[in-house]
Formats: structure tokens, sequence, C-alpha cells
């Protein structure tokens, strides 16, 4: 992981010449025309088938949004214990947050029982875990709002294991139905059972890759089942919860399965090619020659990966030692999951598929075509909001192997190229990207079709968002309490892209296309350069060196 976040953070958008890393975040305008829409994941259709504190010296952070004081002191958090009031109704996640901040707590107890919080102007702004831990779970007039159950559940991670933090819930809502059983009304208890079992529900639907620690769904079937005792209504709840946390758990197990055996099954364009003849080669444009529907599947591949990126995964890929926990346990154990990682690894691939995909063809008219051919592509990548793909493909033909091609790049037509990188231009903190991005944003918020509503940010952009929100910021004031307005502003971040995660693609599967684009080899690095060398020769003495010792140990040539 420590290797990972290395080389995520200290890449930026790479220049000609560069080897691409990955980056994103997202835009507006209007694509194309409506497909039929049709379920199933690529995935399961596929299956059948065959160092950071150097980098903030050099680049000083900005926040996607706003100054994070400005918005911990503008934003309407948590306000303090009001009225009485009944069970929530799960929001969806682009309810969670209003354009201000944050929606009020509308479901809070007549007073503050629980001390150890502290507020200002009826917000929250910190307060001891113990106490938070409190806040979170449900009393008979009492049940938290959904931004604090998802904020919490959210950077609890960063002061204890998920399942230290289910043992402590269930600690204290077997105390408050003791209370409850005690009390001469027995409607005391069908008051509190529903709460708590809302509460499993909201955890166990965000946050479902937390369940599959043992340790986790014990104590979930436990306080579960003693809620549900007695009442044929809450059984049936519980059911269906587990159920539902189990079809999760079961998706990504399929997920992680293909994506392994793609893996295993990778392997190097140059060694295809030794075995055979170029002639017979397919390339991407004998498989989809229309760019537009090569974009929408680009499309399908980006929404399908990140809708198995858990919420958690931005945090856990941050955890450090709690300075307040002597405990010495290994934080690796938090780690149930790289499917952020895998999706970084989508991007890479991405990118020199398009490198390998230019410097394949032997003729340079050929090569000219391509490069324009990928060029549309990105650009109805950034009318369609998917600005992830958009990046690798630029990405791709930075490279330095892409970029050394002049005599090629002298028949493009690149005006409409110039205009996709001027959008990406890292300049300024991105800010050409970043006007995109909340456009985009904002169509989606007033979308009347699917195709409106797809916003696929430019990601490692916001994964360094995020990071330096979690670095700029301390998880602790001086007095002990958590930084909970912190928090807030990460949360605000994460519930985000979890918005834009959950848009269902609306454009056609190609199995033809998805199978190319995940399976078909690639060059690696070494091997792009000799296709390079072998189609507009070395310039200088360095590059014939170069292209002598890869001729040897690639091809056995001298």
């Amino acid at each position: 992981m420590a290797k990972f976040l290395a080389a995520l953070l200290g890449c930026t958008l790479p220049s000609k010449g560069a080897s691409p890393r990955l980056e994103s975040k997202s835009h507006s305008q209007v694509g194309l025309k409506s497909n039929t829409k049709q379920k199933g994941t690529i995935f399961s259709t596929l299956a059948g088938e065959k160092s950071s504190s150097d980098y903030k010296k050099e680049q000083r952070w900005t926040p996607v949004y706003c100054s994070l004081a400005a918005a911990c002191l503008k934003s309407p958090l948590i306000e303090k214990p009001g009225g009485k009031e009944s069970m929530p109704q799960t929001p969806p996640f682009s309810a969670m947050f209003d354009s201000s901040g944050y929606n009020r707590n509308l479901y809070q107890s007549a007073e503050d029982s629980c001390g150890g919080l502290c507020y200002h102007d009826n917000n929250l702004l910190s307060g001891s875990l113990e106490a938070l831990i409190q806040h979170l779970v449900p009393n008979v007039d009492y049940y938290p709002d959904r931004t604090y159950i998802f904020t919490f559940l959210l950077s609890s991670r960063l002061f204890m294991h998920p399942y230290e933090l289910m043992a402590k819930v269930c600690h204290l809502c077997v105390e408050h139905q003791r209370l409850s059983e005690g009390d001469s009304d027995k409607n005391q208890m069908r008051k509190i059972a529903p709460k708590i079992l809302q509460l499993l529900t909201e955890w166990t639907e965000t946050f479902p890759y937390d369940f599959r620690d043992e340790r986790m769904m014990r104590n979930l079937k436990d306080l579960a089942h003693r809620m549900a005792s007695g009442e044929e209504t809450y059984r049936k709840n519980v059911q269906q919860m587990m159920q539902c946390l189990i079809r999760k758990l079961a998706a990504l197990s399929q997920y992680e399965e293909v994506l392994a055996k793609l893996s295993s099954t990778a392997t190097d364009r140059l060694t295809v090619l030794k075995t055979k003849p170029q002639s017979i080669q397919r390339d991407i444009m004998t498989v989809c020659s229309d760019p537009y529907t090569l974009a929408q599947q680009l499309t399908h591949i980006e929404l399908e990966r990140l809708n198995y990126i858990g919420p958690e995964e931005f945090v856990q890929a941050f955890v450090q030692k709690d300075p307040l926990d002597n405990d010495k346990t290994c934080y690796s154990e938090r780690k149930k999951t790289r499917n952020l990682e895998a999706y970084v690894e989508w991007f890479n691939r991405l990118s020199y598929l398009v490198a390998t995909e230019i410097c394949m063809p032997v003729k340079k008219k050929h090569r000219a075509r391509m490069i324009e051919y990928f060029i549309d592509v990105a650009r109805e990548c950034f009318n369609i909001g998917n600005f992830n793909s958009l990046m690798a493909i630029i990405s791709g033909m930075n490279m330095s192997p892409v970029s050394r091609l002049k005599k090629t790049w002298a028949k493009v037509k690149t005006a409409k190229f110039d205009i996709l990188e001027h959008q990406m231009d890292p300049s300024s903190n991105f800010y050409n990207y970043r006007t995109a991005l909340r456009g985009a944003a904002q169509r989606s918020l007033t979308a009347h079709s699917s195709r409106e509503k797809i916003v696929i940010p430019f990601f490692s952009l916001l994964i360094k968002d995020i990071y330096f929100l979690n670095e700029g910021c301390a998880n602790r004031l001086p007095n002990g309490h958590v930084n909970f307005e912190k928090f807030w502003e990460l949360a605000k971040q994460v519930s985000e892209f979890m918005t834009w995660k959950q848009v269902e693609c609306p454009f056609e599967h190609d199995r033809k296309v998805l199978q190319y684009l995940l399976s078909v080899p690639v060059f690696s690095e070494d091997a792009l350069y000799l296709a390079s060398y072998e189609s507009e020769g070395p310039e200088n003495n360095i590059e014939k060196d170069r292209w002598k010792s890869l001729r040897s140990s690639l091809l056995g040539r001298v």
C-alpha cells in the first residue's frame, strides 16, 4: 500500500515524453443518442468466457470545493440535540449533503445526555471518541441523522477497527434494551428495536465490506436476532438485511475472481507478436471502428469498477496509528479489499493500450489514423462526463514512445487534441478540469436521463484531494477530542463520489469490444520503445544504444 500511494500521489498529468500514471475528476456536456438500457454486469458477462512530504512542499493543496476552514465554519453541521422524532427514511446519497454543506440533524434526543460533545452555534465540532460512539447509538427518543451515521462510520476507522466499533455499539444497544425491558411500559421496547435495526441496515448497506470480517458478521447476527426476537415483522427485516448483505459480498467475491482471472491471463503483446504474424493481428479499429461506441464501452467499464469501490477504501488507504491508541496490532488488518488499487491499474492499462495501438502499425498513415481515432474517443469521453478514460487516453498519447513519433504526428490534425489537453491542463491545480467537473456535477443534479447523470472523475486527483485533506488537518484536537469538522468535509467529498458511482450506464453492452478492452495484451514500456524505434528510427546516440539493447534483450537480435 505504501508503494501504491507513493506512486499515485507523486503523479501529475504527464507532459509529452513521460510515462502515464493515474489522475481524475469530471465535467459536463451533452453526449450522444441514448441506447437501450441493459442490466447485468460487464464482468459477469466476461467471466464465463475464456513520497508525499516532498509533494506537499512542491505543490500547495487546494480543496475541490473551497478552503477547509471556510467550509467548516459556513456549513451547517449537526445541531445540538433537539426534539423527539419518528423513525427516519433512508435518503439517497444526493440528499445527504445539500449545496451549503450538511443536512441538519432531524432525529436527536431531547437533551444532550452523552457529555463530551462540543458544539458551536448548534453545530457539532468535536467530541471524545466514546461520546461520539454513544451519539451513534439510538435510544427510545433518539435516532442519529444519516449524515452523522455516514460520517462517523467512515472516519471512525482512523481510530479503531470496525469490529471494535461494532462490539461497542452492540454493548450500548443491549444496555438500552435492558433499560427498556425493565420499564413498566412494554411499548418502549417496540420503539427502540426498529431504530437499532435501522442503524444496522444503514451500516450494512453503506459499508458492506466491513462484514467480510467474521467478527463483524458474528456481532451483527447476534444483535439483529436479539432485537428481532418475538416480533415477526422485525424477523423479516433482519432476514432481508442479511440477504442483501450476503448478495453484495458474493458479488464482490465474483468480481475479485474475474479480476484475478484477467490478471493471470495477461500477456505482453510482444510475446503474442513473436508467435503470430502481424498481418493477422487485430487492432482496436477492426474490433470497434466507431469512436463513439468505444467511448460508451469505456464508460461501462469505468462505472462497473467504480461501483465496487467502498467509501471506506479512501480512508483505509491513508490510515495511520492513532497516537492515543496503545494497541500495537498491524493496521494492515483493516484492509479487506483492493478495489481502489484495481481501478488505478485499469487506468494504467488503458494508457498502455492506447500507446500500444498507436505504436503497433508499420505504416505511418495507419499510426496517424489511430491517433486521430483516439482523439475522437477522448472527445466523446469528455462529452459523456467520463474524465478518467479521457485522462488515460491523453496520458497514453503523451508517453515518450508515442510523442517521439514526429513524422506520424506531422500527419495528424491536432486541433481537437490541443483543446482536450487544455481542458485537462494541470496548471493552477487543474483549474480548467475542476471547472468542467463542477459543470458535470451540476448537470447530474438536474438530469432528466441516465446519460446526463454520468460523472466519472479523474480518479487519482480525487484521491489526492482526499489525501491532502486528511494530511492537512489533525485528526485530534489538543484536548484529545476527535476533530469532527475535518470529517464532515471528508464525508462530503466521499459522499459525492458515492452518488456518482451509483449511476446506471445507459449504453448497450458490446461484449466483443468489452472483452478486447479488458483482455487484449498490451506492450510493456520497453516493448513500446522498441516498436517506436522500429517505426521511426533513433535520433541520437542515446536512442541508438537503447534500440540496440532492446532488440538484443526482447528480440534476440543484434
